[in-house]
């Protein structure tokens, strides 16, 4: 009988690198919610991945940046906790953008950490190969990285390498999870994640961070279908028009969209209800950093 084995792999970078792409092709299906919009994860959120014998547990943590207000500041702390206690640490750089100060920042801030210590170097695909090599031996002069890696998550160039490899560096041990677990996430944090993943990707610049999505209610109906009520808050009354559109265009593209992928997601019928609600200060409130899985900071 082969020893099983399982291990925990912390995934961190700035804002925009590709880390929740990352985790889903490594675990094989959408597990993160992703969109083009920088800072697009606010909590942590494990992905499980399996390779053989060995279950890769992969915290897909917020881009780490610069806070400024309390959420910024739940979200880089959240950041840090995923890191804690990891097998591998893997910083994701985003291989067409440039190393400045913010991508030193974080390799100087891992440097001495006492965890193995992988680069690896995303969007290969569409950066410039001589670019790739200069960007890996400046953060290698920073950190000693154990291994480096050139990848795409999004066309999964590379990929096949780095999960086999992963899998061999985790330690022998029992599995975490259900070989058909893909997320600690509870069905209602999904719920929540998705339809917040559909208000980026449509309102784009529209609507900044000014929004959260709280799961009211989540209950099984006789049929076998799923009812949730979802709560959108946004800050200003100008800010409720843009989410609802004009004759409530938009919120009902955000909800057929969402419960689309919740449907695909949970292999069940979805009814989903939408409301949005003006909240001035919400991301003051202590319970909205609850149901969105953050810690509240001072």
């Amino acid at each position: 009988m082969t020893e099983q084995r399982c291990g925990l792999v912390a995934v961190v970078g700035a804002p925009n690198a590709g880390k929740s792409t990352l985790v889903n092709a490594l675990v094989g299906q959408k597990v993160a919610i992703v969109s083009p919009k920088a800072q697009t994860t606010r909590a942590k959120l494990l992905g499980v991945a399996i390779e053989g014998d060995a279950q890769i547990l992969l915290v897909d943590t917020p881009g780490i940046f610069e806070p400024k207000r309390r959420l910024d500041r739940a979200m880089v702390a959240a950041a840090w906790e995923g890191a804690e206690g990891a097998d591998i640490l893997a910083l994701v750089v985003d291989g067409k953008g440039g190393i400045g100060p913010k991508i030193h920042a974080i390799a100087e801030s891992i440097a001495h950490r006492p965890e193995p210590k992988h680069l690896i170097l995303n969007k290969v695909d569409i950066a410039d190969k001589a670019r790739l090599l200069t960007h890996a031996e400046k953060l290698n002069e920073v950190v000693k990285f154990d291994e480096t890696w050139f990848i795409s998550a999004q066309t999964g160039d590379g990929l096949p390498q780095l999960k086999s490899r992963l899998a061999a560096l985790m330690p022998e041990g029992p599995w975490h999870y259900p070989e058909d677990q893909v997320s600690d996430a509870t069905e209602r944090a999904l719920a929540a994640e998705v339809t917040r993943e559909q208000i980026y990707l449509q309102l784009h610049a529209e609507l900044p961070y000014a929004s959260a999505v709280e799961t009211e209610a989540y209950k099984e109906r006789e049929d076998g279908s799923v009812e949730i009520h979802q709560q959108i808050l946004v800050e200003r009354p100008t800010q409720r028009a843009i989410v609802l559109g004009k004759n409530g265009v938009r919120i009902k593209e955000i909800g057929a969209r969402a419960r689309a992928q919740l449907s695909e997601l949970l292999g069940q019928k979805v009814h989903l209800y939408l409301h949005v609600k003006v909240k001035p200060g919400w991301d003051e409130d202590r319970s909205v950093y609850k149901d969105i899985g953050l810690d509240w900071v001072e």
